[in-house]
């Protein structure tokens, strides 16, 4: 089961700030266990998507290489103060989480 996200957006102007932490393992699938010996099998995000009341803002496809709990910050133009963010993702074993925010 995936651990939660924190989201965050503001706005400064007419461009919503977001800024996520996703909690994710991020194994490449090439990193050995120090106890057993055994390589840790790949577990990453494949994909992250967001919506702006439900309008795609952002598609993007990661891999192995990006760290530990990944950070995501965007800039979407347009969005008003009170308007609902959403941030998805997809990853390797097909675990997905979510996690809104308004805009502030």
């Amino acid at each position: 089961m995936a651990q939660p996200m924190r989201i965050r957006a503001t706005m400064a102007g007419d461009v919503a700030d977001v800024k996520v932490l996703m909690n994710h393992p991020m194994e490449t699938g090439t990193r050995k266990d120090a106890k057993t010996g055994q390589l840790v099998p790949a577990h990453f995000i494949q994909e992250v998507t967001a919506t702006v009341n439900g309008a795609p803002v952002l598609n993007a496809n990661i891999g192995g290489a990006v760290s530990k709990n990944p950070y995501l910050g965007f800039k979407v133009k347009g969005p008003k103060a009170g308007d609902k963010v959403v941030v998805s993702w997809v990853d390797n074993k097909g675990d997905k989480n979510s996690a809104e925010a308004t805009i502030g």
